[in-house]
């Protein structure tokens, strides 16, 4: 199966993005993905607003995007647009660091009116980044998204539905989709 690289752009560690993502991370690998979590907030601020190319934790990034098959990229929606610490990232990566890949865009909100980030905002930079797919993203209401005090995570059942659509599109995507050699 494909290798996935499920990117959380949310600023905060116990942010529901996050945990939404890890919760989807786990049905992509119940599928037979090698699916490979990445948290932005991980990478040290000064390597990301720095700009500090050969800082090895961005050096690390770089190689989890070269080596992907798809990419998952998973952001809270502020003021209309994705995180900050996302686009620190991606504005750090080769121009066309998505190449041949599938990609799944996701986001979390508090208000429907930003339903639209993920076309608007976020599904541009994917696809000026040389992304081969993008599947049709997701946006999820965070008070559709439960974090439990044990750490279990719930979504509400129409969002589960809807994400599970999702989910299995791209996973569908990502066995059509031929793997491409890194060019060397």
């Amino acid at each position: 199966m494909a290798t996935v690289l499920s990117v959380s752009g949310s600023p905060s560690a116990s942010s529901r993005t996050n945990r939404l993502l890890r919760h989807l991370d786990e049905r992509l690998s119940a599928q037979g993905h090698d699916v490979i979590p990445l948290d932005v907030r991980a990478i040290p601020a000064e390597a990301l607003f720095g700009a500090d190319f050969r800082h090895p934790a961005i050096v690390e990034a770089t190689d989890l995007f070269a080596h992907a098959d798809g990419v998952v990229v998973g952001t809270p929606v502020y003021k209309a647009s994705y995180s900050g610490v996302l686009k620190a990232l991606l504005d750090l990566l080769p121009q066309y660091a998505l190449t041949g890949k599938t990609v799944l865009p996701l986001a979390t909100g508090g208000s429907i009116a930003h339903v639209l980030a993920i076309d608007y905002a976020l599904r541009p930079v994917l696809a000026s980044m040389g992304a081969a797919h993008i599947v049709q993203g997701w946006f999820t209401l965070d008070k559709d998204i439960t974090v439990h005090d044990d750490g279990f995570l719930t979504v509400a059942p129409a969002a589960a539905e809807a994400l599970t659509q999702v989910v299995d599109q791209f996973s569908a995507a990502l066995d059509r989709t031929p793997l491409l050699a890194v060019a060397g």
